[in-house]
């Protein structure tokens, strides 16, 4: 076994981290428009230092990719959303609980890249292993930007938005409404974070095909639950909605992957 405590090169990439996120969180600070509360901040530097830790710059790429895109996309139509009562709060900046609901399943896939890579537990087949959490924790990002683009876009620019459950004809923002522009967007977004995953080496050209496919799985899945559950129960709030749904895009791919393998894909 690695001794994680043998060399001080192992504690470079998070000094690293800590004086990039550190950076950032100033000129966050400094900036007029906020794209994340105080509290809300804080935890998104800790985030941020855990993932250049555990992934390095490649698994940061991707979460900054997710980061401002989502954010971008949220802020689409903003004063049409707004007035219609269907809008982010706090305008689309970023508390604790947005931070955690959307990237806890990709953390926790980073720090299982950690694990595996330090061999603190043996692992038979560290190599594939490894391979799956990392796509993984790509495909959990590329289920939250499909989420966030098609409940945005939809909200926006959808033309006709239908009940998931019974295809009946529903208001935009209804929880488990769906729209063509909404769906398409969410395909558009989960692409995207898969190519830049494949881009900066975490995933290889299969990992771009499943983290679509588990991305458009777990968003129709999460709107089935919006619309059958989420008004049943007072702690299936939007965040930890977005757990699930995140975690079944993340199990989803995997799955998928060990398929792949298995038939010597």
């Amino acid at each position: 076994m690695v001794n994680l405590f043998s060399s001080s090169s192992l504690w470079m990439p998070w000094i690293v981290a800590i004086a990039l996120n550190s950076v950032l969180a100033a000129i966050a600070i400094a900036v007029p428009k906020k794209l994340l509360t105080p509290a809300g901040l804080l935890h998104a530097v800790g985030l941020g230092i855990l993932i250049w830790g555990t992934l390095g710059p490649s698994g940061y790429a991707v979460m900054m990719v997710y980061f401002l895109v989502g954010s971008a996309v949220t802020r689409i139509g903003m004063a049409e959303k707004e007035a219609a009562g269907i809008a982010e709060k706090r305008s689309g900046a970023r508390g604790p609980e947005n931070v955690w609901g959307s990237a806890l399943v990709a953390a926790l896939c980073a720090i299982g890249v950690l694990v595996v890579e330090g061999q603190i537990i043996p692992v038979e087949f560290g190599q594939t292993l490894k391979a799956a959490l990392m796509l993984g924790y790509v495909a959990s990002l590329s289920t939250k930007l499909s989420d966030t683009c098609a409940s945005e876009v939809g909200k926006a620019y959808g033309k006709r938005t239908f009940l998931i459950t019974t295809l009946q004809p529903v208001s935009a923002g209804t929880e488990g409404a769906v729209s063509l522009e909404g769906t398409l967007a969410g395909i558009v977004g989960s692409l995207a974070i898969a190519l830049v995953g494949w881009g900066v080496g975490l995933i290889d050209g299969l990992g771009i095909g499943l983290c679509a496919i588990a991305a458009f799985v777990a968003t129709n899945l999460e709107s089935v639950i919006g619309a059958t559950l989420q008004d049943r129960f007072d702690w299936l709030t939007n965040e930890v909605v977005n757990i699930i749904n995140t975690l079944i895009g993340a199990l989803v791919a995997i799955a998928l992957y060990a398929l792949a393998i298995a038939f010597g894909l």
